[in-house]
């Protein structure tokens, strides 16, 4: 079910946990169904990537088969520094491009650039295994670039692929302390009915969040909602129910579970 189609959310109060940058489509999709929105972001997003790792890399970029995005965050501050360097998109000569989800896939595909490989099911493992299935890997030089939370399951399956994989970190992750946090204290007041989850580093934040987020007498207990499985998983292991899931990770696939399942 789609957001354009999706019945309305009038009178139900959702918490967005995403990083303030990421959160205005999924805030303004919400808002747009008439849903009353509480931004708590439980995550900070920052570039982080050394200039030593990044000069190497760029020295050597024209002997890579394949740069892989691991996510949207990863994509978009590459393509910062790689733009800072060169001023012509056709820098990146003959490289094809793997992206793990949909974000990375449409950073690419607003500079005009083929996505070669993206799996339906966005996870690292997924990904590894269609870059596998391409034959393209038997001494293939690959360009991963992650994050400071990234799994290196992607890089090992790579790697035994017997692929040559070098990794570029270009931003970190780091979890918010929410116990001074006005929209924590909102949260611990009156609760509310729906918590959603788009990746797995926000539903560990929350979890660790304790007593900040520890809800009051009268408060609404809400349902909680992962935008993929991968997120699901994480939210079991820390003892966050899944009440709800997106079909496929997608911004409309969540609204649309959150619709179906409030209805």
């Amino acid at each position: 079910m789609s957001a354009a189609t999706s019945p309305s959310l009038a009178g139900r109060r959702v918490v967005v946990t995403r990083t303030r940058e990421q959160a205005s489509e999924l805030t303004a999709k919400l808002q747009a169904l008439g849903a009353e929105v509480l931004e708590m972001p439980v995550l900070r997003i920052s570039k982080e990537v050394s200039k030593d790792a990044l000069a190497d890399v760029m020295l050597e970029f024209g002997s890579y088969d394949w740069v892989v995005f691991t996510s949207g965050n990863g994509a978009w501050y590459f393509f910062e520094e790689f733009f800072r360097i060169f001023d012509d998109i056709r820098a990146l000569g003959g490289i094809r491009i793997a992206c793990v989800g949909g974000a990375a896939a449409k950073i690419a595909a607003d500079l005009h650039l083929k996505v070669e490989c993206q799996p339906a099911k966005a996870t690292a493992e997924s990904l590894a295994d269609e870059l596998v299935a391409t034959g393209s890997l038997d001494h293939a030089k690959v360009l991963v670039i992650t994050g400071n939370l990234n799994r290196d399951a992607l890089v090992k399956k790579l790697e035994a692929a017997l692929a040559i994989v070098d990794t570029l970190q270009v931003y970190k992750t780091e979890k918010i302390d929410l116990s001074g946090s006005p929209a924590a204290a909102d949260f611990r007041a009156r609760g509310a009915d729906a918590v959603l989850f788009a990746s797995s580093s926000s539903a560990e934040s929350f979890r660790d969040q304790g007593a900040a987020l520890e809800l009051g007498p009268g408060a609404r207990r809400p349902l909680f909602g992962s935008i993929g499985p991968q997120t699901g998983a994480t939210m079991k292991k820390c003892r966050i129910p899944v009440d709800f899931e997106a079909p496929k990770p997608g911004i409309d696939e969540l609204i649309g579970a959150l619709v179906k399942k409030l209805e």
